[in-house]
This record gives C-alpha cells, sequence and structure tokens, in this order.
C-alpha cells in the first residue's frame, strides 16, 4: 500500500461545506421559554395538588407536591423523607438537606398534618420512607419529575420541573414579607446570596417606588 500523498499548498484538500446549525440558549429549554421564569405561583401549586388527587396514588401524590411546596423540598429529599423525621404529635419536620445545605425542624400547618395522618393511617405505613410505590418500592428522583411533567403539562399547558417548587416556597416567603434571615434558615442556605436572589423574583424590593 502506498503512503499517503501530502497535502500540497497548490492542491489544498477539499474542505467540508459550512452547515446550518439551530441553536438554542445555553441552559434554556422551550418550556423555559414558555413559562418566562423558574418558580410557581402558590396558587399554580395549589391546582397542581387538587388535580393531584385523582391521580392513581392521588393522596400520595398531592401529599408530595404540599410538603416539596412548603418546606422547599429539593426532589432528592422528598423522595428520600423518612417516617422518622414526620413528628405528629408536636406537628414537626426534621428537615435534612442536600448539597451541603444547613438541616433543620419547620413546624407543620395544620392541612398538611391532617394529610400525613391520613396517608399513614390509609397506608398502614408509620415507619421506613413516607412515600413508595404501590408495591412498596422507593419513588425515584426521575419518577417524581414525570409525575411533575405529566400532571404540570396538562393542567398548567407546560411541563414544570420539581426545583419550580423549591422556588416557589422562596418566592412565596418573601412575597408574605418573611425577613431574609428567616428565608435562609427556613430554605437552609448556607449562603445569604442564594437567598437574596428571590427577591429578584418578586416585586417586594420595588413596592415603595411611584411614577
Amino acid at each position: 500500500m502506498l503512503p499517503p500523498v501530502p497535502d500540497s499548498p497548490r492542491h489544498p484538500a477539499p474542505t467540508d461545506p459550512p452547515t446550518t446549525e439551530t441553536r438554542t440558549v445555553r441552559g434554556r429549554s422551550a418550556n423555559d421559554v414558555v413559562r418566562g421564569r423558574q418558580h410557581l405561583t402558590r396558587d399554580e401549586v395549589h391546582r397542581l395538588i387538587r388535580a393531584a388527587r385523582d391521580n392513581r396514588q392521588g393522596q400520595r401524590d398531592a401529599l408530595m407536591l404540599r410538603l416539596a411546596f412548603e418546606h422547599g423540598l429539593r426532589v432528592s429529599e422528598l423522595v428520600g423523607l423518612r417516617w422518622s423525621a414526620v413528628d405528629l404529635v408536636h406537628h414537626e419536620l426534621r428537615v435534612t438537606r442536600a448539597k451541603g445545605s444547613l438541616d433543620g425542624t419547620h413546624p407543620l400547618q395544620g392541612d398538611t398534618v391532617r394529610a400525613l395522618k391520613r396517608y399513614q393511617r390509609d397506608s398502614g405505613r408509620s415507619a421506613g420512607l413516607v412515600f413508595v410505590s404501590e408495591r412498596g418500592a422507593p419513588i425515584s428522583a426521575d419518577g417524581f419529575r414525570r409525575l411533575l411533567h405529566r400532571l404540570s403539562e396538562r393542567v398548567l399547558g407546560v411541563k414544570w420541573h420539581p426545583h419550580a417548587l423549591r422556588h416557589a416556597c422562596g418566592v412565596h416567603l418573601i412575597n408574605q414579607g418573611v425577613d431574609l434571615r428567616t428565608v435562609q434558615q427556613y430554605l437552609g442556605h448556607a449562603n445569604i446570596q442564594n437567598t437574596v436572589a428571590y427577591t429578584a423574583l418578586t416585586g417586594r424590593p420595588f413596592e415603595r417606588l411611584s411614577f
């Protein structure tokens, strides 16, 4: 076999024809553009909770959405929640945070306590993971993502990701006038700059301005 002939300056090797690429903004999907924001509103969350009750595992699904929103849980924190962290006597939830965030203890709302008690009674389970499948297997983070994708697309017309529930919690607290340090502790932020970012998602810093 003859060795390859090197390219000659007088006879350059042909180059591939230019291609046309369709680019999207890095980190943003079509759903991001349609939503126009990264957080759900309180009313949207409640619409999802009500709609989730019609699911095959409606009691469980609605409760997962409620806890994720009310306690600003990441999806990994939600699916990893255990009954040992739920105190139905003193109405408290011990939140074990992921990603280097700070753990904390939250008060449980009255409606949430009643929902937890019903779910515990109807499921016949009070130990181990709080949320499991019909066969008793753990629910994966991807499983909850798919659940929320289907539900939000049906109810709100666009797919939402689980982290939007955590963002919804932070935005709601700030809109309620809760101070930044308290929001920081509630969400487990080690750095308050992560909490400050939520103020940009609300109109509260500018509410005293007039034009």
